[in-house]
């Protein structure tokens, strides 16, 4: 995956990463067990970014239509502090975050799959989508991911994030060296 320069440029200016769970950190498809229970998949990979992200200082959110005890759980597991559920109005809860953390709505970048997230995918400074949301939410995005939502997508961006902000090579050696 290449990316442009002025994509490059606009990550390096990240200091939000946002984004909506079911459809990017999920594949979207919702399991409810006979008792109503709802059950979520998330992928290891995309957590561990989120991590990193966090380690190098990017603060991370999720932002979410939906109510669910399993977004919760992950994100506590993640250490993720910015959790907002049952939003109907992302951009509102996205521009409310950016006035608490004192940064400007061009130093986020949001990743979401559908029309929730349309408004902040385009008001974003790195609007994302992933390749399994509708063709219309491409169109709008700034960058549609190789992985597909729930399959690494958002660890994609990740990497990306932490390379354009020359993380990476840190990230890299404390692994390599222990």
């Amino acid at each position: 995956m290449t990316l442009s320069a002025d994509l490059l440029d606009r990550l390096r200016r990240v200091r939000l990463f946002a984004l909506d769970v079911d459809g990017v950190l999920t594949d979207g498809r919702l399991y409810f067990q006979a008792d109503g229970v709802e059950i979520k998949a998330f992928h290891t990979q995309d957590g561990h970014g989120l991590k990193l992200l966090k380690r190098a200082g990017i603060s991370v959110a999720l932002i979410t239509g939906r109510d669910s005890p399993m977004v919760s759980q992950r994100a506590a597991a993640l250490g993720i502090a910015h959790v907002y559920q049952g939003c109907e109005d992302k951009l509102a809860t996205l521009r409310g975050l950016c006035q608490r953390l004192d940064i400007e709505l061009s130093q986020v970048a949001y990743c979401g799959d559908d029309l929730p997230d349309l408004a902040s995918i385009k008001r974003s400074g790195v609007g994302i989508t992933v390749p399994n949301a509708p063709d219309y939410m491409h169109t709008h995005a700034d960058w549609v991911t190789e992985r597909l939502g729930g399959h690494g997508a958002v660890r994609e961006v990740c990497d990306a994030m932490l390379d354009a902000q020359g993380h990476w090579g840190a990230v890299v050696d404390t692994y390599l060296h222990g």
